[in-house]
């Protein structure tokens, strides 16, 4: 890559984290440009045709969606993060999908009006994960020994259960290899790297705006001595 690419980013994004994963784990030197997605401006939608983050500005082009940018990092830049055999690349192009569902989930629990959707959501979270649980071998990572694309994906996932843990949420209770990788995935650097280090707070806030359940325990959560 001959020219700095600009990372175009928002700082609650966990698509942008995945691409600012990959860039670390490829040693690819970038830029990172924040937009406010509440109030984008111009040069953001003339680049960004549905006006979402990541956008990875490569020159005069544009790519956007971060699985694409995934899969153009990986086709020009080592060390290869995807396996080589076709059936096992297939997998983990699948458990990437998976992955992306599992957002929409945990976008669909913050958002549980009540204290029973938001039950009923953290079920179906907890469902998703267990068939991750039976997906996973020794780790550290999800193919074993070697990071790949599909541990870019979930890492940003793993990242807001730092906060649903704090908002009394076990959902991912009982699921030794998941959290194994959890563990994993959030000593790794290029992880640590990809979001700001007041990530939790902001997320929080967030969360917090939210007219959901969710929202009412952040708030509890807030007024409560220990948080003081």
């Amino acid at each position: 890559m001959s020219a700095r690419p600009v990372l175009v980013s928002h700082a609650l994004c966990p698509y942008v984290q995945r691409a600012a994963i990959v860039l670390a784990e490829k040693g690819v030197a970038f830029a990172r440009r924040d937009v406010d997605l509440a109030d984008k401006p111009a040069w953001f939608l003339a680049v960004s045709p549905l006006g979402k983050t990541p956008v990875l500005l490569v020159g005069d082009t544009a790519i956007f969606e971060s699985a694409v940018i995934c899969e153009y990092l990986e086709d020009t830049e080592p060390p290869a993060l995807h396996p080589t055999d076709p059936l096992a690349r297939a997998r983990h192009r699948a458990w990437m999908e998976f992955g992306s569902n599992v957002l929409n989930a945990i976008a669909a629990l913050y958002n549980a009006p009540t204290e029973a959707a938001l039950a009923e959501r953290a079920r179906d979270l907890q469902l998703r994960f267990a068939q991750l649980e039976a997906e996973l071998g020794d780790g550290p990572f999800f193919a074993g020994a070697c990071f790949s694309l599909v541990d870019a994906v979930f890492a940003p996932v793993f990242r807001y259960f730092d906060v649903l843990d704090r908002l009394g949420l076990d959902v991912l209770h009982g699921l030794a290899n998941v959290a194994a990788w959890r563990r994993s995935l959030a000593d790794r650097a290029s992880v640590r790297a990809a979001a700001a280090a007041d990530y939790g707070e902001r997320l929080l806030d967030f969360i917090s705006r939210r007219p959901s359940a969710l929202a009412l325990r952040a708030h509890a959560l807030a007024a409560s001595p220990a948080a003081v």
